[in-house]
């Protein structure tokens, strides 16, 4: 699929030409993709008809069945990994190895869930009367509606419909604005899977909120999934409530990373670098914050600073591309401001800390950071990494934990007892030890505090799709 030729539309139990379209543009050359499907309150609610109809035919489906389709569509998503890495390139910026790598990802939770259809058990269990058999069972809770962000428009699809349609839930997504092509293409890989018609269906708009409404209002969605900031995210929590929706949000992070001085000094920084800056930083689970033990500080911030300093920015179409462009000009704007009043506040920087044209900002690394400066406290989105001094543990982990956000922590020790002490005094719902990329498909994923509720991945995000019936049998 061609971002530049095709026409504007969207998917429901069939494919549709848009009323209206808006213009997609490239981040990284400011020429405009495409068109996509500006979607509205009629076009939401005829999806919810689809949804409620496909439903009353996709849960009676044999497990076994929805498997065997969610395994073509696997094979799909790998045969198209170039088209889906080129794709995200163009939309977002993001660069084409990483792309590529996000494609394979997103189809990992595919092959997982076409597994864990056929997992969906009940239980007997005894009771105390003998004229009596117990059983609970799993069925899917329903329709439901996902909210996928751009900074990862493949495998954010993936994690939330694979499980979803595996459970027998329908599953109409609405894509970020910024990355609809994405979507649509995973989409058309459904369909071309064999998965029946309104199963999966996505609705791009320029303007969500009417969209989102229709979904919120409407008692037939039964489980709502956000991936997205802590500020929408309760409002959706808000709306649920009138329905009492099943909900699963992902929301903002502020992620240390802990480096102690017994460190791999090269290793340390290279999973620290891994961590920072993929996707140019713009990531819920990237490092925002990074504190270094006073006996290596010095020597840590000199090789972090020249391995930041070597990556390649440039053009994300170009394989030897590290870093690509920030996504747009709000997100440029808060790096710099971040920057600016770091700068202000007595920071120096050891590397980049200049835009440089367009939506490119130079990776960089600050020191002399101190907890006052709003980088420190506020998630900067971008290629920025403030390196702040530590001497103890106890002083670092109050520290860590001194936000309201909880999604992802990180520390690097060689000393045993101490991974476990701090892994455990960490809020956050996943952390890596002595490792900058933990998540797979296959591990739970989600936060805790206002960085949401529920998990994502491996058994326990289909799950989320379940309901428990207790069916209580008298013998007679």
């Amino acid at each position: 699929m061609d971002a530049s030729v095709i026409a504007p539309r969207y998917l429901t139990d069939h494919w549709h030409d848009a009323e209206s379209a808006f213009d997609v543009t490239s981040p990284s050359s400011g020429s405009v993709l495409g068109q996509a499907a500006d979607c509205g309150e009629a076009e939401a609610k005829a999806a919810v008809d689809v949804a409620w109809r496909a439903f009353e035919h996709w849960r009676d489906v044999n497990p076994f069945e929805r498997a065997a389709t969610l395994r073509r569509w696997h094979g799909l998503i790998m045969a198209n990994q170039d088209e889906l890495g080129r794709l995200m390139a163009l939309e977002m910026g993001k660069p084409i190895r990483e792309g590529r790598g996000e494609a394979a990802y997103s189809a990992g939770f595919v092959e997982w869930y076409a597994d864990e259809a056929k997992r969906i058990y009940g239980t007997w269990f005894p009771s105390h009367l003998p004229g009596k058999r117990l059983l609970a069972i799993k069925q899917p809770v329903g329709p439901a509606y996902a909210i996928t962000p751009w900074n990862f428009p493949a495998a954010m699809l993936t994690r939330k419909a694979a499980p979803a349609l595996a459970a027998g839930c329908p599953m109409i997504v609405k894509p970020a604005k910024q990355t609809p092509f994405t979507a649509l293409k995973l989409a058309e890989l459904w369909l071309e899977a064999g998965g029946p018609p309104g199963t999966l269906q996505v609705l791009t708009t320029f303007k969500p909120g009417p969209v989102t409404q229709v979904m919120m209002d409407d008692p037939r969605i039964r489980k709502v999934s956000f991936t997205g900031s802590t500020d929408i995210g309760k409002l959706l929590y808000r709306q649920a409530a009138e329905t009492v929706k099943r909900l699963s949000l992902e929301l903002g992070g502020h992620a240390p990373y802990l480096v102690f001085d017994d460190a791999d000094l090269d290793r340390a920084v290279s999973q620290v670098l891994a961590c920072k800056f993929r996707n140019a930083g713009q990531t819920c689970v990237c490092t925002n914050r990074i504190y270094v033990q006073d006996g290596i500080y010095e020597a840590f911030a000199e090789r972090f600073a020249a391995a930041t300093a070597a990556l390649v920015m440039g053009d994300p179409l170009d394989d030897a591309t590290d870093i690509g462009p920030l996504v747009d000009g709000a997100g440029l704007a808060k790096v710099v401001e971040h920057v600016d009043e770091a700068l202000a506040k007595g920071a120096s920087v050891a590397t980049g800390g200049r835009a440089t044209g367009g939506l490119f900002y130079a990776p960089t690394v600050l020191t002399d950071v101190s907890s006052d400066m709003a980088i420190m406290h506020e998630e900067t989105f971008g290629p920025v990494a403030p390196l702040m001094r530590f001497s103890s543990e106890e002083e670092v982990i109050a520290q860590a934990n001194d936000t309201p956000y909880g999604l992802a922590s990180y520390l690097y020790t060689r000393d045993l007892a101490r991974a476990i002490r701090v892994s455990e005094a960490l809020e956050a719902g996943l952390v890596g030890v002595n490792d900058g990329v933990p998540a797979a498909p296959y591990a739970p994923f989600g936060g805790v505090k206002e960085s949401g509720i529920g998990r994502e991945g491996g058994p326990w995000g289909i799950e989320e799709y379940l309901e428990i019936k207790y069916v209580s049998f008298a013998l007679g």
